[in-house]
């Protein structure tokens, strides 16, 4: 089951978050909240399998409370 860790402001945040996970070799899925017509402004879900969210948020944790 696909687990949402993060939910991030903005379609290229997303992406990029998406790449640092990926990177550290987490599956991760993209899933976009609200109206489409919005594109890339809209809120995005970043998910994770259930199995890899504590890791998922230790390295979101990192990154964002670092920023």
């Amino acid at each position: 089951m696909w687990t949402v860790v993060y939910i991030a402001p903005n379609r290229p945040v997303a992406e990029m978050l998406k790449e640092l996970l990926e990177k550290e070799g987490l599956l991760t899925m993209l899933r976009p909240l609200g109206v489409p017509h919005l594109g890339d402004s809209a809120n995005v879900q970043i998910l994770v399998p259930e199995a890899e969210v504590e890791e998922a948020q230790e390295i979101l944790s990192q990154v964002i409370g670092g920023a």
